[in-house]
């Protein structure tokens, strides 16, 4: 889909307006049909489509209820055109005109909604999703809009690659990808580099697998760098849960388990467009959880890069023994803030469902500016306590620590985990665990992965 910014349209298949409520719409022609007759009120998320008969230069008109003026912002102008664009779909448009009625610069939200909502996953499917050719608004600036398709085909890389086949997206297409990437240096380390860096956590979960792990560093580097951030992605590619095998129903959706990788190549492929004052390394973990001769075992003791001893309690906790090397990678950097993000734990799903991602970390300040740019980015977040108790559970009498604790509190006591393979650092953790992949559609999504970060901290690096 093409959009464009143009003050002086004429003619258009459906021209889409917005009605605020209490207030007249800017088209005489919807004022006298659908408020004055048929008692449109305009509420937010309401739809009235009309055919014009000759009377307009659109052969239709599709209204947008955008609910009360004073409470209208840029999350619901994302949410009004992601709702336009699924009922443009449903009449099968393919070419439209947004002409809003507003005084407000919206159109990175607008933009944004767009994409999220003409999103398909049909990439093996013999027939293709509806999508509109074009779109054009007429009251936003070309600025505006250009840095919403940059965050919308953010998502849009990100969603296809966590939504792909672990068959096809394995480490070394991941590898693949992250070299590809213009704009950046990326250094793919090999197993035998990974041994010399001394990653015995990540190492053996990725053992088990005949595809072998890569660790990926990537690193943007701006005109005039203010701040250093190092983000991490949880690289799990499918995740079987290793000898403590996951139930077959739950192994379904596990292409997802690299959603925290996916969403940071989205974020690195659209630095390099967006050109922010900042140095951001891109590191990913990235290997596959399989049972086999070779999989490491329920008692074994693993030697993290940091030298701290893991007793393996369960082979299916496998993600944060991955974050634990990039963790202790990314604090060598010398960069100022670090956050990882990741399909960590159901403990998390289970607490937030799939409306909100758990956050924690080492430093209040950032935790609470990361969910403020979360929530001006269209994404809940909501900080989980690390009370020193839950780490209690994870206490071994053979190492430093257990990779799992109690069944309580299971998700703070993950953070708790990973900070113990952070030093010297500002550290911020994100677990997606609910948000990443939905089972069935929600706001702007249909279901499948949702691109789950990436506007978030596109706009934090920003």
């Amino acid at each position: 889909m093409e959009i464009k910014v143009s003050q002086d349209v004429k003619e258009t298949e459906v021209l889409v307006i917005n009605k605020f409520e209490n207030e007249m719409t800017s088209q005489e022609l919807a004022n006298k049909y659908a408020v004055e007759k048929d008692g449109f009120e305009g509420k937010f998320g309401q739809t009235y489509l009309m055919h014009t008969l000759g009377q307009s230069s659109a052969d239709k008109i599709l209204i947008i209820g955008f609910g009360k003026k004073e409470e209208f912002d840029s999350n619901k102008m994302r949410e009004a055109v992601a709702k336009a664009v699924k009922k443009l779909h449903q009449i099968k448009a393919k070419k439209a005109v947004f002409d809003f009625d507003i005084t407000c610069d919206y159109g990175k939200s607008a933009a944004i909604g767009a994409l999220m909502a003409d999103y398909a996953f049909d990439k093996y499917k013999s027939e293709k999703a509806h999508h509109l050719d074009e779109i054009t608004f007429t009251k936003f600036s070309q600025e505006e809009i250009i840095e919403g398709i940059v965050f919308g085909d953010a998502m849009k890389f990100a969603r296809d690659l966590a939504n792909t086949p672990a068959q096809i997206a394995t480490p070394a297409k991941l590898a693949e990808i992250a070299q590809n990437i213009e704009g950046l240096e990326t250094k793919v380390f090999e197993k035998q580099d990974i041994e010399k860096m001394g990653m015995g956590a990540f190492l053996a979960v990725g053992q088990g697998s005949v595809n072998p792990p890569k660790f990926i560093h990537m690193k943007y580097t701006g005109k005039n760098p203010k701040k250093k951030i190092a983000l991490i992605g949880k690289g799990i590619c499918f995740d079987s849960g290793g000898l403590d095998i996951k139930p077959a129903s739950s192994m379904l959706t596990m292409k997802d388990d690299m959603s925290g990788a996916a969403c940071v190549l989205g974020v690195m492929q659209a630095l390099a467009k967006l050109q922010p004052d900042a140095e951001v390394h891109g590191i990913i973990a990235a290997c596959e959880n399989m049972p086999s001769g070779s999989s490491y075992k329920p008692g074994d003791i693993l030697t993290a890069k940091n030298g701290k001893t893991i007793e393996v309690d369960n082979t299916d906790a496998e993600g944060r023994l991955t974050l634990a090397d990039a963790l202790c990678y990314a604090c060598e950097l010398g960069v100022d803030e670090v956050i990882d993000i990741a399909t960590l734990t159901g403990a998390c799903m289970v607490a937030l469902g799939t409306v909100a991602a758990g956050v924690m970390g080492n430093d209040d300040e950032m935790i609470a500016e990361v969910i403020r740019t979360a929530k001006d980015s269209g994404e809940t977040y909501w900080q989980l306590p690390m009370f020193k108790e839950y780490f209690n559970s994870m206490k071994s009498d053979i190492a430093d620590m257990k990779n799992t604790g109690s069944r309580y509190g299971g998700a703070s006591a993950a953070g708790l985990f990973l900070q113990e393979f952070v030093k010297d650092v500002k550290w911020t953790h994100i677990d997606i665990a609910g948000t990443a992949f939905l089972e069935k559609p929600q706001k702007e999504f249909i279901a499948g992965a949702t691109g789950a970060g990436v506007r978030t901290l596109l706009n934090y690096v920003k």
